[in-house]
């Protein structure tokens, strides 16, 4: 950035800093308010961090604040502010735009902030600023608890944050080129910081006791030390160069020598002495070009060898979404100064702080006072220094603090959280994947630290190691993890060195699970299998119980017995209704739904000759729903509450399946909303080491394996050797050598033999021949192998291709189908071709019923895609997928049926029982609106009235059965039914104690006026009659909440007898934790609501109610209309009647006017109104049979327009 280009004030504040003379810096007078100002800047700088740049580029750090820094110490103010400016300037250019940005401009800010980085942590690389810092820091740590101040922690905090900001500048390679043994920038901070003796204070922190909350600072900077270095070789750094590192660099100059030479000899051989003038041009036969005609070969033959029809192709671009992860960690041999200081800190780091530090920051982990993502460096550090206990000298009293079960329950738990992030975040995925790695990285070195301890010489080590072992190999989650890693390894965002963890750890763990099955002799582990289980149904029909006595003899025998008990009961005053409760507050259905089940618990007493039980349950349940009178009005007497029992004795009632039913198992599960659930089963069971291994059978293992394979030149031998034991299980030990015929692997197979160093990779060529023995042994019987090299297999095919194909059905024969007869072939295409064209049927259930042999659908749908008639089995698909279009006749005919039938009660059900093509309601609904015949669905509803007094029986009150029954069949109701299905449905409930409730609510809404809520029920009416509105107007139906704005309809809303109107009214009460106010429900209709509004009028509005009577029908109007009034006036007059007898005004024997008769007359027309046409047949014959007869429950049927056509 060019330094003209700097903000004014910027400018002017950095040149009131002070100047540099030689090696002697003298401060302005306002050096102190100058930095202070500088931070100010940099909190307000914008999201291009133009302040940090233009500092960076003036190079204020390195000109100013260093030499401020290292000779103005004794002015604290200024040293602390200095502190603070400079972790502001060397906070890490991540943290400061908040990831890699992909935008050109802010990509190129933060690359220029991270060069200015880079500068300041070359400018740092000195002992003087770190002298200083080690000196603060020292003086600070002198200082007691009692001593040390705010300011004193601050200023520790500040400096850690300091070193840690300066540590994670990354390594500029570009820059930088230095090679093994060389000091890099990074060498001389450590170097530098040794110097000083900054690395003993580390050592002090994380020892101490009473520095337990720096333990996460110190921890992170201890891990950006060891950043680019290797445990194993810096534990032997010091000790000469050991045999087995001679014998590496031994055997890799032995392969590049082989290589060497066999190159030359390939050059020598290519070419003759004689040079020859004539380059040649040759026909390849059997090698086509881009025509017809064979290849012309214009170069020598010595290159035909080397010939590839890619050679002078533009290479394939990859995207960079589909590109493979890149390596980001970078491991290089420091000088030996530096990895000499740096083996001796890891020694006293595991000797004096390694594992009070661990339980420290584990304590802050747990208890989560750490920061996000602060474990990656618990990882690290159990990983990094674990390795280097055991290669150094191996001590597990060093590390004990991280080598239990719970460390490896610690570390799996994070696993697979870091596994799900990764496939869940697909923007964060690399990240995820790299904290996957650290993860993976420290459950290797566990599991090599127990394999070690397997190994030592100390009973006490090799009992608690086979103690962990027996731990971690009886979870499942242990076993299983492995499995899931493979599976979803993608190279995407999980790099080579990822999968070569990953490879080695589970030939570590397979390795050390073999050796303990062989010494167990048995191995008992823990089994988790996920179990089905399906919610229990109701019945859509009426069970009677088994119970239940049949004969009207038997019953009348029983009745007589508890009557006898009843008399004594009704008598005793002590009869406690507290204890009895007749709904289940645990059940899922709502207390309100639940009177069938209470009516079927009352028989069950009386059926059990619990007379007692069966009246408490009965007046418990007349208190819990005193609505519609269905247990009976609360001021009944003695003779009609027996009565009502004997009718509950006799009544086939609705029944739930028993559990006898459902299974014992079910009897113990909880009830859910989804239809199937899963449960966990633990068990145990032996275990199998060779079935173990199986489930690494897979083609995603295999694949995983074969990529790291290819790739064997850049690998160690334990990695190779790890490959090939894995690989050579799966083809040896299971005999599933097929597994591994595959054309990408032969070809890496044939790089492998014709490599000029392939004696150093003799276990390589060994497993190679003996794949390509077995598969050219196949072949010579199987000529289909050749074909199979396509593909990865999986265990099922590698069995066809070795025992034959078909083996695994003809294992068993009750599986594999019939086969077909060329005359069964012969019907089957004559039925598809004489019924493929006919709309509104499916060809495949028609040919399914004259077919002569059974078959199923999923059979004959293949054996006609086999013959060719049809393209696709997705052309037989039922839902939705088949749409037969309309012809111009078949709109003519919809419309002029409309218009035949539009003022009938059911539009849509005249229309489907008189049209010519039978379509379903869904399409023909679908037809009106896209011809512009209605306007909206809810035109073609079924009109339906509702009743508006209780239907006539002895006592006046509604039928309990038909109550009961229709509390069930709501229960049944999908929670997902559409709104049109809503309101088109019969609200049998609503309808039948419409009239009831009137007379309830009346009384209650009178007795609630008297007390002073008049204004509430005023606003309580009006809310019901706006909802009413609102759902006419929008056409959709949902749950009002009733929220008071007053601090009166507030006190009415607290108050218990209001809450019983509102109860009584159908609001729905507030869920327990989810919600706050009263709701009026969603399946009142808009007719509905205004009933119930006007059932909360005062009486005085009577006389408006009995003027709208008054007016006559005029006789020009039509008789549909005419009768569509007079049915109008005797609801109204038969609503004033029950207002009247509810008061008091009318006598109990019910003496009346005419109008008042007519309307008791009008009830059975009035059911046959509500009920469907079938059943108006059913309806008159029972209405001539004896009223004494019980009356019997008739399920009502309910039309549903539905938007899938179910039944093409």
């Amino acid at each position: 950035m060019d330094l003209y280009m700097m903000n004014c004030e910027l400018l002017a504040t950095c040149s009131a800093l002070g100047y540099l003379e030689g090696d002697t810096y003298h401060k302005e007078p306002d050096c102190l308010e100058s930095v202070k100002d500088l931070i100010r800047y940099l909190r307000h700088e914008d999201d291009t961090r133009d302040v940090r740049r233009q500092l960076g580029a003036a190079q204020i750090l390195q000109s100013d604040l260093l030499p401020m820094l290292t000779q103005h110490r004794q002015d604290k103010p200024l040293f602390d502010a200095v502190i603070r400016l400079m972790v502001n300037l060397t906070q890490p250019a991540l943290l400061c735009f908040g990831s890699v940005p992909k935008e050109p401009s802010f990509r190129r800010h933060f690359l220029q902030v991270l060069a200015y980085l880079q500068a300041y942590k070359e400018a740092f690389a000195s002992e003087k600023a770190f002298g200083v810092l080690s000196e603060t820091l020292y003086k600070l740590l002198q200082l007691g608890w009692e001593e040390r101040q705010e300011e004193d922690n601050l200023l520790i905090e500040r400096i850690l944050l300091l070193v840690r900001n300066i540590l994670h500048v990354p390594t500029d390679l570009d820059q930088e080129k230095r090679i093994d043994d060389d000091a890099s920038v990074h060498d001389q901070l450590l170097w530098a910081i040794h110097l000083s003796g900054l690395d003993d204070l580390l050592l002090f922190l994380a020892s101490s006791p009473a520095e337990q909350q720096w333990s996460l600072h110190v921890l992170e900077i201890v891990s950006l030390m060891f950043r680019d270095q290797n445990p194993e070789p810096l534990a032997g750094v010091g000790q000469g160069r050991l045999a087995q590192e001679r014998s590496t660099d031994v055997a890799e100059l032995e392969v590049l020598r082989q290589r060497e030479m066999a190159e030359k000899k390939t050059r020598a051989l290519q070419r003759g002495n004689r040079h020859s003038r004539f380059g040649g041009s040759y026909i390849v036969q059997g090698l086509k070009s881009i025509g017809e005609r064979d290849l012309i070969f214009h170069k020598g033959l010595h290159n035909l060898r080397n010939y590839s029809s890619d050679l002078g192709k533009q290479p394939r671009r990859v995207p960079k979404r589909r590109q493979a992860a890149r390596e980001l960690s970078i491991q290089r041999r420091s000088a030996l100064n530096v990895r000499l200081f740096l083996r001796d800190f890891c020694s006293e780091f595991l000797e004096n702080c390694y594992n009070r530090l661990m339980g420290s920051v584990k304590d802050h982990l747990l208890r989560e006072k750490a920061q996000q993502h602060d474990e990656t460096y618990y990882m690290w550090a159990l990983a990094f220094f674990m390795a280097f206990n055991r290669a150094a000298s191996f001590r597990p009293g060093l590390v004990s603090e991280t080598l239990s079960v719970r460390t490896f329950h610690f570390i799996e738990q994070n696993l697979t959280n870091y596994y799900e992030m990764m496939l869940t975040d697909r923007k964060e995925a690399a990240s995820w994947a790299r904290r996957m790695h650290l993860a993976l990285k420290a459950y290797q070195e566990l599991l090599a630290t127990v394999n070690e301890m397997d190994m030592s010489p100390d009973e006490a080590v090799r009992e608690s190691s086979r103690i962990i072992k027996n731990n971690i190999f009886y979870v499942m989650e242990y076993r299983e993890l492995f499995l899931a890693l493979f599976r979803k390894f993608d190279e995407r965002c999980q790099p080579r060195s990822f999968l070569r963890d990953l490879v080695e750890t589970t030939h570590l763990f397979l390795k050390m699970l073999e050796r303990f099955c062989r010494s167990r002799g048995n191995l008992v582990v823990q089994n988790k299998r996920k179990k089905r289980k399906k919610k229990k149904k109701v019945l859509d029909r009426p069970l009677a119980s088994g119970d239940v006595p049949s004969g009207a003899g038997e019953l009348e025998t029983m009745w007589l017995s508890l009557a006898e008990q009843l008399q004594c009961c009704a008598q005793d005053p002590e009869l406690s209704l507290e204890s009895v409760v007749p709904f289940d507050a645990a059940s899922e259905v709502p207390v309100e739904e639940q009177r069938a089940e209470a009516m079927v618990r009352i028989q069950d007493c009386l059926l059990a000759g619990q007379a007692q039980q069966a009246l408490a349950l009965l007046r418990s349940a007349r208190e819990v729903w005193p609505e519609g009178d269905v247990f009976g009005s609360q001021d009944i007497s003695a003779e009609e509450e027996f009565e009502l029992l004997k009718q509950i004795l006799g009544a086939p009632l609705p029944r739930q399946q028993g559990p006898e039913e459902q299974g014992a198992e079910e009897e113990e599960e909880e009830e859910e909303e989804e239809e199937e659930l899963q449960a966990v089963q633990v068990s145990e069971k032996e275990f199998n080491f060779l079935d173990y291994l199986k489930r690494f059978a897979s083609s995603a293992v295999v694949r995983a394996y074969v990529l790291l394979l290819r790739s064997y030149r850049q690998n160690s031998a334990h990695t190779n050797h790890c490959l090939v034991k894995m690989l050579h299980r799966l083809a040896h030990d299971l005999k599933m050598e097929a597994l591994l015929f595959q054309l990408s692997l032969f070809c890496l197979f044939n790089r492998l033999l014709s490599d000029p160093a392939a004696g150093a990779y003799q276990e390589l060529v060994t497993f190679a021949k003996y794949i390509l023995g077995k598969f050219f042994a196949l072949a010579a019987i199987n000529q289909k192998a050749f074909v199979e090299l396509l593909f990865w297999k999986n265990t099922a095919v590698v069995r066809e291709m070795a025992e034959g194909y078909g083996s695994l059905d003809g294992g068993s024969s009750s599986r594999r189908p019939p086969i077909w007869s060329p005359e069964e072939e012969a019907q089957l295409q004559e039925l598809y071709l004489a019924h493929r064209d006919v709309e509104g049927q499916d060809v495949v259930d028609v040919i399914l019923a004259q077919l002569k042999t059974h078959r199923t659908r999923k059979q004959v749908i293949h054996h006609l895609v086999r013959l060719g008639l049809a393209d696709s089995v997705k052309d037989f698909q039922r839902k939705g997928t088949h749409i037969v279009l309309w012809t111009e006749d078949q709109e003519l005919e919809l419309q002029r049926l409309f218009e035949e039938f539009q003022d009938s009660d059911d539009v849509l059900g005249h229309i489907m029982r008189n049209i010519t093509a039978r379509r379903s309601r869904a399409r023909i609904v679908d037809k009106l609106l896209a011809l512009g015949v209605v306007a909206e669905r809810r035109e073609l509803y079924k009109k339906r009235r509702k009743k508006l007094v209780p239907s006539s029986s002895p006592n006046g009150e509604e039928s309990w059965k038909d109550v009961c029954q229709e509390d069930l069949e709501e229960g049944n109701l999908p929670e997902e039914e559409s709104d049109e299905g809503e309101e088109k449905e019969e609200d049998s409930e609503a309808g039948q104690a419409q009239g009831s409730s009137v007379l309830s609510t009346e009384a209650l809404g009178q007795s609630l006026s008297q007390e002073g809520f008049s204004a509430p029920l005023l606003w309580l009416q009006n809310c019901l009659i706006r909802a009413a509105d609102d759902r006419e107007e929008d056409g959709c139906s949902q749950a009002v909440p009733l929220v008071p704005l007053t601090e009166e309809n507030e006190e009415a809303m607290e108050n218990e007898q209001f809450q019983r109107l509102l109860r009584k009214l159908g609001v729905r009460p507030p869920a327990s934790g989810q919600e706050t106010f009263w709701r009026i429900p969603a399946k009142l209709s808009p007719t509905q609501l205004r009933k119930i509004a006007a059932s909360l009028s005062q009486p005085e509005e009577e006389g408006k109610l009995q003027s709208r009577l008054e007016p006559t029908v005029p006789e020009e109007q039509g008789p549909e209309e005419e009768h569509q009034k007079e049915y109008h006036a005797q609801a109204l007059r038969a609503l004033l009647l029950a207002r009247r007898k509810k008061a008091g005004l009318e006598s109990p024997e019910g003496e009346g006017p005419a109008g008042e008769k007519e309307q008791l007359k009008m009830a059975p027309r009035k059911r046959q109104l509500l009920d469907s046409d079938e059943e108006q047949e059913e309806g008159e014959g029972r209405s001539k049979g004896p009223e004494s007869r019980a009356p019997e429950i008739q399920k009502k049927k309910r039309f549903q327009i539905e938007d899938e056509d179910e039944s093409d």
